[in-house]
């Protein structure tokens, strides 16, 4: 008989508990590895589902509660993060931004002393200029935040029924239908956990109820991006609307973009990108002017005030836009600012969380008076702590706007609002008339132009062929002190000038009075004269001279390894033959250069292409090749440090790939 060791059922035990542990500690390492990769591609839903667990079993419990609190943040729902983030504090992670997160945390949740508190705890840390300045902007907010809290909004409010479980939002009405965003696709977007965005339709059975949503239009349906927040036409006929965030590595829009579609035969086109969308940035919510000749959207596009900022761009009767404007620092802020809704009376609506606000974004509603905007916050219950925007006025007395307020039945909802019968409703575009009779106040409008030098010096007898709305005007010429006559304006001009002078360069410039008008309600007096300044500034015609600047051009950019004219180069490249035309005496060198990757005699031979590239689409569009040299510089004048061996982001080495413009000849 074989010798058979006796069982010991304690030893037994004792290495099925050791065993059982160690399996339990290598899963939760191989678990927090795997969240922390879902955490660094923005994965955050699935970072949350992944830590959270762990969070609460005190697993490596500061790295696990920072996860899902920032998981949180950045998924736009910091109202849950406050306790993450307290144990990820008390634990000692190593985040001097804690408070500040911790402040905005409070203040989603309408917990304004606690909010005050962290926001000076946070200051007195010491942190980065930047950020004490960010902080103190909030701790002066406070006050007007908790005033607004208890400011009334004349209106009724109540959610939509047909709202879902997931996200709906930016209605606009048309005819008897809401056209809205909705995250109703099949695919799923990691950063939230929610379905893919989409465009949808619903046929409205009373004001506040709609039937089951419908698929806007299949060619505008793309299953691996979010879509949504479109704009229309005043003839309904041509759809902005934003696209992006796909989520996949090689997608060719890594942010979220501009696009167009125009209908035919009742059928939507394929959407194109607009060029005015910034290649490296966030370009979304776009909004038509009542006239359907400005188009208005939110960016964080470079040389913005702070986060997202408002811009407007003119569109010319041929469908094309001119370069973007960004509206101000009366408006945009150092936070974000986005939605932007045109009334009929010409009033600006939009949400911003940089503008003191409740909790997140509040929608605001800009009027001028004079010379000046004047900024109104929309009150409650039309603002809440949660995120309010997307509003649409359907008429004088209703609306909808969107919200993650608590109570909601989805991530985002639409709620319907009505008046409740005040007469001072901020909404309102009608013309009270007092009960004297008082005549109705009326504005006058000028505009007043001023041709300059690069040193601000008038330029004398400077010619100005000038266009209004299309028309060819008399040519006018400056005076002494370098101005135009003074040309009396009305509400729907756009002006066109063409301004030369020997010696210097010829340069277009446009004035519009889109969103200018001076609402009549705000009128103080019977007459009231407006005069608006314009300048227009010429630069000498000089070899060597770098024409960008003058001309309002960008540096055209290329994708890595590539020569091929990008939409948005081509938008550039269209100023650079505008001005060729302009200036038929000039030639000019297009410079093109590349980042630091690959080898030195690779890059100079890649430079090379993407300038005669540039050039071809030049010549193309009506250029003698003659007047146009290509000038490959390879990684020779690199702008930043990212040279070789430098770690650097893609968006640095983005700024060297570039091609820039100078004057080489004056042919007489």
């Amino acid at each position: 008989m074989k010798f058979v060791k006796p069982f010991n059922s304690s030893i037994y035990l004792f290495l099925t508990v050791i065993t059982g542990v160690l399996s339990g500690c290598n899963y939760d390492a191989r678990l927090f590895k795997k969240a922390k990769q879902n955490f660094e591609v923005g994965e955050y839903e699935w970072t949350i589902r992944e830590v959270k667990p762990l969070a609460q079993r005190y697993y490596r419990a500061k790295e696990t509660n920072y996860f899902v609190a920032e998981s949180y943040r950045l998924s736009n729902r910091i109202q849950y993060a406050t306790p993450y983030y307290l144990i990820a504090k008390e634990k000692g992670y190593d985040d001097k931004n804690i408070n500040l997160h911790l402040a905005y945390a409070a203040k989603a949740n309408g917990k304004y002393a606690d909010a005050r508190k962290y926001l000076k705890e946070f200051i007195d840390s010491k942190p980065s200029r930047e950020l004490v300045v960010k902080a103190e902007i909030e701790l002066d907010n406070l006050p007007s935040v908790e005033e607004y809290s208890k400011k009334p909004s004349p209106v009724k409010i109540q959610g939509l029924v047909g709202n879902t479980n997931q996200a709906e939002f930016g209605p606009i009405k048309i005819g008897d239908e809401l056209i809205l965003t909705s995250s109703k696709k099949p695919l799923i977007y990691k950063n939230n956990g929610l379905p893919f965005l989409g465009l949808y339709k619903a046929r409205l059975k009373s004001p506040g109820e709609i039937e089951k949503l419908e698929l806007f239009s299949a060619n505008l349906l793309d299953a691996n991006a979010n879509e949504g927040t479109p704009a229309f036409s005043k003839d309904g006929n041509t759809m902005v609307f934003a696209r992006g965030n796909s989520g996949k590595s090689k997608d060719p829009s890594p942010d979220v973009d501009l696009y167009i579609s125009t209908k035919r035969d009742g059928n939507w086109s394929t959407p194109e990108r607009l060029a005015i969308s910034d290649s490296i940035g966030w370009d979304g919510s776009p909004a038509f002017s009542r006239d359907g000749k400005t188009l208005y959207f939110s960016s964080n596009r470079r040389g913005g005030k702070g986060g997202l900022d408002l811009y407007r761009a003119p569109m010319d009767n041929s469908g094309r836009f001119g370069r973007p404007i960004n509206l101000g620092s009366t408006i945009n802020t150092r936070g974000n600012e986005l939605f932007p809704y045109v009334s009929e009376d010409g009033k600006l609506y939009f949400s911003s969380d940089g503008h003191p606000s409740l909790g997140g974004l509040d929608l605001f509603v800009a009027s001028r008076s004079g010379d000046e905007i004047q900024i109104e916050h929309l009150g409650v219950p039309i603002n809440s702590v949660g995120d309010d925007f997307g509003l649409f006025l359907a008429d004088s007395t209703q609306g909808y706007f969107s919200s993650n307020r608590v109570g909601g039945k989805g991530d985002d909802d639409i709620y319907y609002f009505e008046s409740t019968g005040s007469e001072d409703r901020w909404w309102s575009n009608e013309i009270m008339i007092s009960e004297s009779g008082e005549a109705a106040k009326v504005a006058l409008y000028h505009l007043r132009t001023q041709i300059v030098n690069a040193r601000n010096k008038p330029i004398a007898k400077a010619k100005v062929g000038i266009k209004r709305n299309g028309e060819i005007q008399p040519v006018l010429f400056s005076n002494a002190e370098g101005y135009l006559d003074i040309i009396d304006l009305n509400p729907a001009d756009q002006i066109s000038f063409n301004a030369s002078k020997e010696k210097y360069l010829t340069k277009r410039s446009e004035f519009l009075m889109d969103g200018r008008e001076i609402p009549k309600q705000l009128l103080k007096k019977e007459l009231t004269d407006t005069t608006f300044d314009h300048k227009i500034t010429l630069g000498l015609a000089e070899v060597g001279e770098e024409i960008s600047a003058l001309f309002d051009v960008n540096p055209i950019y290329y994708d890595l390894d590539k020569s091929n004219i990008r939409p948005d180069a081509a938008a550039e490249l269209d100023k650079i033959v505008q001005v060729l035309k302009d200036n038929p005496a000039i030639s000019i060198e297009l410079g093109s250069h590349t980042d630091a990757r690959a080898s030195a005699g690779y890059n100079l031979k890649l430079s090379q292409r993407r300038a005669e590239s540039a050039v071809k689409y030049i010549i193309e569009h009506g250029i003698e090749a003659s007047r146009i040299k290509a000038k490959g510089y390879g990684e020779t004048q690199l702008i930043n440090g990212c040279s070789d061996g430098v770690d650097c982001s893609e968006e640095a080495h983005q700024e060297n790939r570039r091609t820039e413009f100078k004057i080489t000849d004056l042919n007489d």
